[in-house]
């Protein structure tokens, strides 16, 4: 069977709602209601928010339950290539088959009721969840928190809050502590949870939810720390220090992250194996990924591709700090981004660490950045640039000029599926 039954029914619930993001939780609970409430059928619940390292955090700690012996459903979103790729049972990517059959099954039970994309589709994640065996289940917020659509588990076994910034000021409000308010929505009463790296202003709110909840907290700062020392990973709380590997996904910031996934593996006493192997095994597509096989490496056989998802202020300070201490090479970006995102923010750190950028429009993307405004923006913060009418267009272009260059695409998730799709 292929993807193309499956790609009908979510076509079909595309059509349900009219806006594509609508935060409340009441069209969730009706259709969980009519579906028999499969999220109190799921096994211990590990629930993750933040506005960044959401999805490298999940992806260690996966990890390292499964190099404790233990299997984990995981539920993600957005998918990069196949919508599959949001729903994992038991560690494997969910069937064509049980897929189209949760799909179909939640597409009845609403009965053409008004819902979002994201809530019936994460309704029939929870369906395959609760019928499927496992450990844990981990689930990654989609928006926010408070009232994302994944946020109906009354007592999960943990939650876990990573490192909060200026995002989606439309939905979720316009500073970082009313940010950090909704992502704290996930907090529940008597449930710890683990706090990864956070400014004192989203801070506060955190601590503040926690103690009106009576959660306990195990924050980054206080009562963990991880830093990089002589090339190892050093992680240390009230129990004790763990000298480990570097993460193998690269970055900085993916330090922070790990440390996190440490910290939720500690908490239930997994042991060495299971701290390993979150650095060491977990995969994360479009983070910083070196592209290695396909047509656009086929087309630049000795250029460095990268390639990387991140698409916010933050996202870019991260990505110019692993671009810094990269070996040195001439490195030239093309770039994508929604017109939803602060692209200025995001490029600014980078202007530094490149030489030029190719800026392109996200192909079958209503809400692309046009090119040009994206080179507007490149342009705005002195980062010399120009525009393609696609990524093997501005591949051409720069590798015609510099064969051995190292060409970052990045700037939106999008653009990496999209990427991932034709290259793969």
């Amino acid at each position: 069977m292929t993807t193309q039954t499956s790609d009908v029914i979510l076509d079909r619930m595309m059509a349900l709602h009219p806006k594509i993001i609508d935060l409340t939780l009441d069209r969730v609970w009706r259709l969980l209601a009519a579906l028999d409430n499969p999220q109190i059928k799921l096994p211990p619940v590990i629930h993750i928010a933040g506005t960044n390292g959401k999805g490298s955090t999940q992806a260690m700690i996966r990890a390292g339950l499964e190099g404790a012996g233990l299997s984990a459903h995981a539920y993600t979103s957005p998918h990069l290539a196949r919508f599959h790729e949001r729903i994992r049972l038991a560690g494997e990517l969910i069937s064509e088959t049980d897929l189209t059959a949760v799909l179909d099954e939640c597409y009845a039970a609403n009965g053409g009721e008004n819902i979002t994309y994201f809530e019936i589709t994460t309704c029939a994640a929870l369906l395959a969840f609760a019928r499927t065996k496992a450990d844990y289940t981990l689930l990654e917020v989609g928006l926010g928190g408070r009232l994302d659509a994944t946020n109906v588990i009354e007592q999960p076994a943990m939650t876990v809050i990573t490192p909060i910034s200026i995002d989606h000021e439309q939905f979720l409000g316009d500073t970082l502590g009313k940010i950090a308010a909704e992502k704290a929505g996930i907090i529940k009463p008597g449930v710890p949870c683990i706090v990864g790296p956070q400014q004192d202003e989203a801070l506060e709110v955190i601590e503040y939810t926690a103690a009106r909840l009576g959660a306990p907290l195990l924050v980054h700062g206080q009562h963990w720390h991880v830093h990089e020392e002589n090339g190892r990973l050093i992680y240390q709380d009230e129990t004790g220090l763990r000298d480990l590997p570097l993460p193998n996904l690269l970055g900085a910031h993916q330090i922070q992250n790990a440390g996190a996934a440490v910290a939720v593996l500690r908490y239930l006493k997994l042991g060495d194996d299971a701290y390993e192997a979150a650095v060491s095994k977990a995969e994360w597509p479009a983070r910083m990924q070196r592209l290695k096989t396909g047509p656009l490496v086929e087309q630049a056989p000795q250029a460095e591709l990268w390639l990387d998802g991140g698409h916010n202020a933050a996202a870019g300070i991260a990505l110019a700090d692993v671009l810094s201490k990269l070996p040195k090479r001439p490195t030239h970006m093309i770039c994508g981004m929604l017109n939803t995102k602060d692209v200025t923010g995001y490029l600014e750190p980078l202007a530094a660490q490149a030489e030029s950028l190719t800026a392109v429009s996200i192909p079958g993307e209503a809400n692309t950045l046009s090119a040009e405004d994206t080179s507007a923006a490149a342009n705005r913060v002195n980062l010399p640039s120009d525009t393609a009418d696609s990524v093997a267009d501005a591949l051409a272009a720069i590798t015609a000029k510099d064969p051995q260059a190292r060409v970052l695409i990045c700037g939106s998730l999008y653009l990496a599926g999209n990427i991932l799709r034709e290259n793969g």
